[in-house]
């Protein structure tokens, strides 16, 4: 018997994650320069992890209503409504993934067409493939931004929904508000579900974050999550928002997948909602800085908004990103290739959540290989 009769087709398509591959090669090496994973280096703050350890102690280890606790579900509204001025219905998920997943299985029917911005988050392709749907990739390059103007000529009678996440990974760019506002505006008139990826929406550095479901909160599913601002990105914690009959269909299909988000981490995300984070923003906004200083007129590169990461075209002289890539892991250094998260392979992906030695280190590195 062939045990490769067991697998489904709808996943012989999907490779694994470039990201996770580069992230597992690196648990081989001694000391690497690992600049590969998008995952804070700070430690999550000491009244959360202790709202988390009383939780624990207080025997608050079940399960919880598939929406989460109330407590949290109650702060997540009342800080939404005061930043859209909206009733948006929420619920507590399993990670931003989870709520991406649980809102695409909710809205796809087989078929159905979604946009994605191309350089995408290497999730989302693969995600709508799974939901049933279709990936259709909008291309950002050069300048990796939003071009409302691609998106609309990318709609078909088949278009059911756009991705956009805004800071951006694996960019970095922090979109301009026009071209959020047009999006919005292009989901509301074509009959779109516009969802908005803002797991960074705290790591923001040259101004305020601007949301797109600001201008079409009927049409919009937010999904925001706690790992990359508090650095608990293995606690897996995130929430979804968005009109109430889409939100009782996500709910709905969570409790026959996720049940509900872990009960002592949901306690812990009551308390970092009340902890201060900017002071790590600005750390975040410096090593951004000095990233940047470091590699400017090395490669080649748009300067990042926000999240940790850097999207530098690869250097003359090399095939693709992943010949560079290898180059630098030879050296010691763990970067990502761009097709990781692309059509194309011109780029790398550094992330700058690591230690500022850490990232002078990688940047000699990739100034020793352009100048090899």
């Amino acid at each position: 018997m062939n045990p490769e009769q067991f697998i489904a087709e709808r996943v012989k398509s999907i490779g694994s994650s470039g990201i996770r591959r580069v992230f597992d090669l690196g648990a081989t090496l001694k000391d690497p320069i690992d600049l590969s994973i998008g995952q804070p280096d700070f430690a999550v703050p000491d009244t959360v992890k202790e709202a988390m350890i009383r939780a624990v102690r207080d025997n608050k280890n079940g399960y919880t209503v598939t929406r989460g606790i109330a407590p949290l579900r109650e702060a997540l509204q009342a800080r939404l409504r005061a930043e859209f001025d909206a009733d948006m219905d929420v619920f507590v998920t399993s990670g931003v993934s989870g709520g991406l997943l649980l809102g695409l299985l909710a809205c796809l029917n087989p078929g159905d067409e979604v946009l994605v911005p191309d350089p995408y988050f290497v999730s989302y392709p693969y995600l709508v493939q799974l939901a049933g749907g279709k990936p259709v990739l909008v291309d950002l390059y050069p300048d990796l931004q939003l071009h409302p103007e691609r998106f609309a000529a990318a709609v078909t009678p088949r278009t059911r929904a756009i991705i956009v996440c805004s800071p951006a990974n694996p960019t970095g760019m922090v979109y301009r508000e026009q071209d959020l506002r047009a999006l919005a505006q292009l989901a509301q008139e074509r009959g779109l579900l516009l969802i908005s990826d803002e797991i960074y929406s705290l790591l923001c550095y040259d101004g305020p974050h601007c949301s797109p479901v600001r201008f079409a909160p009927q049409n919009a599913l937010l999904l925001r999550g706690f790992g990359k601002t508090y650095g608990m990105t293995g606690w897996r914690m995130g929430f979804a928002a968005g009109p109430e009959p889409l939100i009782v269909q996500m709910a709905k299909l969570q409790q026959y997948t996720f049940v509900c988000a872990p009960q002592p981490a949901q306690h812990a995300c009551v308390a970092a909602l009340h902890t201060d984070m900017s002071g790590k923003a600005d750390e975040y906004r410096a090593k951004r800085d000095l990233v940047c200083a470091e590699l400017d007129g090395v490669v080649e590169f748009m300067r990042p908004g926000g999240g940790f990461y850097l999207f530098p075209q690869i250097p003359a002289g090399f095939t693709d990103a992943t010949v560079f890539v290898e180059q630098a892991i030879a050296r010691n250094l763990l970067i990502i290739p761009g097709d990781a998260f692309s059509r194309r392979n011109t780029h790398f992906r550094l992330s700058y959540a690591a230690p500022d030695h850490k990232l002078r280190a990688g940047c000699d590195v990739i100034r020793a290989l352009v100048r090899r």
